[in-house]
């Protein structure tokens, strides 16, 4: 591409503000290398100054948020920084400030241009200036540029490996400390405490945080929360900094070391500081797992752990002045250092404090209660704040209903609600519904963090209209939905106007409510509200949108629709590689992991991508999307480290894939590189996959990357206890000493006892010595969080027996936790399992079916009732265990609060549970949702009552279908079928080579099957007779 710049430039002059948006349409489809570099720098030097200028204005205002090739600006940034420098006074803040501002920042946002500018010898105050004028329109910019600015910023900083780019004590202009405010400005934002360490050792980047300058900028910047603390630790670690000169928001972050030594006026004064500054966020350790004493760091359980260890007694002003800090009281100091007089005084304090362990709580509600503290009114329950979640189920159960109905009518009250332990969650929605006459009030009064926790059948409408307003503004379980769904449906003509919640409820037996015609329509709102459904949900809705056809704007639809189709459906809409890049974004473990119609998905995918062998490139990779975590061993160990960061997002893995990961991985050909190199950053991003490391690969991992990451990663990762462990198995010892009693710098203080890398800390035999003179009990539901070993989890037991030889007290029961799994029938048989509550924790654990078994025989054999809160804790997963005796005490009406799905049962089970849910729902016999209310208890339906239901448009799943009573599937008819399945009638064909389903069709005559245009074969001929071979019921 010639220019004629041979020619005089007068002809620049001429040119209008938009030139350089025409110019740059035309040079950018073609590829960069149509232009010389040199060939911009030309170009520009000839461009009048204020016509140059008025034209990137133009263009900046035009491009500023279109990503423009790294190649194309490369090429402009070339010539423009050229020109730049000609300009007269650009040494001026001003002058190089509305260039930056008004034509060079759409170039700048591509972080390797600053490559550029290093590469022309961009000198540090130069780029000092730069910095600055970014700086003036930072809170202008989206995160994305700003943290590209950021990356290219720091790019020039560190690219010549220099530990101290642009400082240098001796040298004037350099010299500054006030550095991070001279060429990081609010761009420090996005700095990581890895980036901070790239520029500059930790005795320079002490004397930066420290200066003045500094300190006011980042007084009003909001750092990443590890780079908060860091920054926080570099300013108090050293001598020489008053905790008094610390800005506010950096209380936040003070490590225990820094508060170790005050005094307690000092203590008082900072705790203070950390109540007003330090609003707690429920959720900055990752999703919070259920049943997790507190959502506090361990640095904040220590430092307030230390502020309060400077006080033996606490009367209500210490209290109040403690504020939040509070929350590092001992159960000693609960029980030892507060009157009951003081405790009651101070419940307003108390109540305020957020983060409480479960024994806390317990510990100061049990204080309460036994002093006389009286629960008369809602206000009264509601002054408890914080402390209601130390309440017990039985405490909860003898208040008066009018106590909770006048509770929940109190904001103050419902924020509590978020945080409450489910036990009690559920027994807060039995006292609201046992007082609330009918759905449509409970829907209105129920504390949305409750709502989820009714159960389904009390959410059955019936005549009454439900008020759609109050539905979508709670959060449902898709069960839950599915009850009031076709009522909606229904009354609503506007789709668009009902949340993502109500939506997640579509049925089948919907398409009775909603014509054909506006399940597209439907359809559409869902893929707007991003509504996630299930197989059973997703199949049915793919019928009824291409019941006509399929549409030709499939983009406008669910992605997860189109696991349902092929690319040939989506033929109209766009290519195979829109299809399979749509599909990379869906659920795909709405399909089973090693089902043919999601293999079939893969070798679609591979042949349309025209994948060569078994070689992905990181193009290919990124449209296959979640498909990548179906590519067997082959491919992985082909395509080397270029897949790593996809399958790190996967669920779970094969054999042969696991065994493909750990061999790239060990050949550090990856741009990982080997893990002798990793950091706790490597670790972070590559977190999905350490399940799958073996001692090989972890051993190789510097200790100090594994304890880092542990440190400031595993909350947020979604791996469980169990699987942390592991690392915390590397970092112990491998030869274990014989301990000689407890070592002096291991004694187990509260300071241990309230940080979670407890575990590293000790052998199993160190372990053991040093819990002998710890009391476990008040700390046992927190410290079991942590990731003990297996062997060290084996110690806690063993300590355990050691304290409690004639069996462990019914308090100490629901603390057991990962525990549970060592326990022995005998143990068992010692319990005092004296509530549903403490049987639904135990079972909550997931024992193994013997523990299981055991644990419910002996709740049983206590003379406890299989109430709604048992058949619950007992749910799906230990139904079957259940024998007859155990069965017949159910009432039935209890089978309306529990939910339970029989199928995978033994038949008597079924039938039993069947009968019994049959009774339970009667009263909602003709209602739409009864089949939803009876659905999962089909497996014990007598062939009458199916009868009944196949002629009321339930649009049974085959899945269902495939599990009912075998002599009630025999003897149905072909068209008896026909009204049970409707609109699901077709994937009989799927399935019709699967028991029973296959001898049902060869019973049948041919001539019926023929009848419900399917395609079934293998029905009896006219004129001949099949005879099946019987088969009795299992009992």
């Amino acid at each position: 591409m010639d220019f004629p710049f041979h020619f005089q430039s007068a002809w620049l002059l001429d040119l209008q503000d938009d030139f350089l948006i025409s110019l740059y349409s035309c040079l950018t489809p073609n590829p960069a290398s149509a232009m010389d570099p040199e060939y911009s720098v030309l170009f520009f030097s000839k461009y009048d100054v204020k016509k140059l200028l008025a034209a990137l204005t133009m263009f900046s205002q035009r491009f500023s948020h279109v990503p423009l090739s790294l190649e194309w600006k490369m090429i402009f940034i070339n010539g423009l920084w050229e020109k730049m420098l000609q300009v007269p006074d650009i040494d001026s803040p001003s002058v190089l400030s509305q260039w930056v501002h008004e034509g060079l920042q759409p170039f700048l946002v591509e972080p390797k241009v600053f490559a550029c500018l290093r590469a022309k010898n961009v000198l540090c105050e130069t780029f000092q200036m730069i910095v600055a004028a970014l700086n003036d329109i930072y809170s202008d910019l989206p995160v994305e540029e700003q943290r590209n600015l950021y990356t290219g910023i720091k790019y020039y900083l560190i690219q010549d490996g220099s530990n101290q780019k642009c400082y240098s004590a001796a040298v004037p202009g350099l010299n500054s400390t006030a550095w991070f405010e001279n060429y990081l400005g609010s761009f420090l934002e996005h700095a990581t405490v890895r980036d901070l360490q790239l520029f500059g050792d930790e005795p320079t980047l002490q004397k930066f945080a420290r200066d003045p300058v500094n300190i006011q900028m980042i007084s009003n910047l909001t750092l990443l929360r590890e780079t908060a603390v860091y920054y926080t630790s570099l300013l108090t670690s050293g001598p020489g900094f008053p905790l008094s000169s610390l800005p506010d928001r950096f209380v936040c972050y003070l490590s225990p070391s820094a508060v170790s030594n005050l005094s307690r006026d000092d203590a008082l004064s900072l705790a203070q500081r950390i109540s007003k500054n330090c609003p707690l966020n429920l959720t900055h350790r990752g999703t919070t797992r259920e049943g997790a004493p507190s959502s506090l760091t361990t640095e904040e359980l220590q430092v307030a752990s230390s502020l309060v260890r400077n006080f033996e007694h606490f009367p209500p002003a210490v209290l109040r002045a403690l504020g939040q800090a509070a929350v590092g009281l001992s159960i000693s100091d609960i029980e030892n250092g507060i009157s009951d007089k003081d405790l009651e005084a101070s419940i307003p304090a108390l109540g305020e404090v957020r983060g409480w362990n479960a024994e806390q709580s317990s510990a100061i509600i049990n204080r309460l209660l036994s002093s006389g503290y009286q629960i008369p009114d809602g206000r009264s329950l509601a002054k408890l704040g914080s402390l209601v979640a130390g309440l017990n189920s039985s405490t909860l159960q003898s208040l008066s209903p009018e106590v909770i109905l006048e509770a929940i009518k109190l904001p103050e009250f419902v924020q509590q609600t978020v945080t409450l332990p489910s036990a009690l969650k559920k027994t807060f929605v039995e006292k609201i519904s046992s007082s609330v006459g009918n759905p449509a009030d409970l829907v209105k009064y129920i504390p949305d963090a409750l709502a989820s926790y009714i159960p389904k059948s009390s959410l059955v409408f019936g005549e009454e209209k439900p008020s759609i307003q109050d539905l979508n503004s709670k959060m449902w379980t898709r069960e839950q939905a599915a009850m009031f769904f076709s009522d909606v449906i229904k009354r609503e003509p506007d789709f668009s106007r009902l949340s993502q919640s109500v939506l997640q409820g579509f049925t089948c037996g919907a398409a009775n409510e909603v014509g054909a015609e506006r399940f597209q329509e439907l359809a559409k709102v869902m893929k707007k509200k991003n509504v996630k459904l299930g197989e059973d949900q997703l199949s049915c809705l793919v019928k009824m949108v291409t019941l006509h056809g399929i549409p030709k704007d499939l983009d406008s639809y669910p992605k997860d629709l189109l696991l349902f189709l092929s690319p040939s459906d989506y033929a109209a809409t766009g290519s195979c590689r829109q299809y399979f890049a749509n599909i990379g974004k869906a659920n795909l473990d709405v399909l089973q992991r090693e089902s043919p119609q999601r293999k079939e998905l893969l070798l679609e995918a591979l042949a349309c991508l025209k994948i060569p062998g078994t070689r992905v490139n990181e193009e290919n990779a990124e449209i296959l999307g979640r498909l990548v975590c179906d590519l067997g061993g082959e491919y992985i160990r082909s395509s080397g480290g270029k897949l790593l960061k996809q399958l790190s997002q996967c669920e779970s893995f094969l054999p042969d894939q696991e065994e493909a990961i750990r061999s790239v991985i060990s050949s550090g050909n990856t741009t990982f590189g080997p893990p002798v190199a990793w950091s706790a950053f490597t670790l972070n991003e590559l977190s999905g996959l350490i399940p799958v490391f073996d001692h090989s690969i972890l051993q190789k991992i510097p200790k100090n990357a594994l304890t880092l990451w542990l440190k400031n990663f595993a909350h947020d990762s979604r791996l469980s206890r169990e699987q942390l462990a592991t690392i915390v198995e590397e970092l112990l010892p491998t030869r274990h000493k014989r301990a000689d009693g407890c070592p002096p710098e291991k004694q187990i203080t509260e300071m241990v006892l309230n940080d979670d890398l407890m575990p590293i800390y000790y052998t199993p035999e160190e372990l053991h010595a040093c819990l002998k003179n710890v009391t476990l009990e008040n700390h046992l539901s927190q410290i079991l969080t942590y990731p003990f070993s297996i062997q060290q989890l084996a110690v806690l037991k063993r300590n355990l027996d050691e304290t409690y030889p004639d069996g462990y007290p019914a308090n100490l029961l629901p603390k057991l936790g990962p525990l549970i799994s060592f326990v022995t029938p005998e143990d068992i048989s010692k319990w005092k399992i004296t509530s549903a509550d403490v049987l639904a924790v135990l079972l909550k654990n997931e024992p193994s079916d013997d523990q299981a078994s055991a644990i419910i025989k002996q709740y049983v054999g206590l003379g406890n009732a299989l109430n709604a809160t048992a058949l619950n804790a007992i749910g799906t997963k230990y139904v079957c265990l259940l024998n007859v005796v155990e069965l017949d005490m159910i009432d039935s009406s209890t089978l309306r609060l529990a939910s339970l799905n029989p199928s995978a049962c033994s038949q008597i089970t079924k039938d039993i549970l069947y009968a019994k849910a049959k009774h339970a729902f009667s009263d909602q016999r003709y209602s739409p949702t009864y089949y939803e209310l009876i659905e999962p208890y089909l497996g014990g339906a007598p062939s009458v009552d199916l009868r009944a239901l196949s002629k009321e448009n339930v649009n049974m799943e085959v899945s269902t279908f495939a599990k009912l009573r075998r002599d009630s599937l025999m003897s149905l008819t072909p068209s008896e079928v026909q009204g049970l399945l409707g609109m699901n009638l077709g994937d009989l064909k799927k399935w019709q080579n699967e028991s029973p389903i296959w001898e049902w069709v060869q019973t049948q005559k041919q001539s019926e099957l023929d009848k419900l245009h399917v395609g079934l074969a293998g029905g009896t001929q006219e004129g001949y007779m099949n005879i099946v071979k019987p088969e009795f019921q299992s009992t």
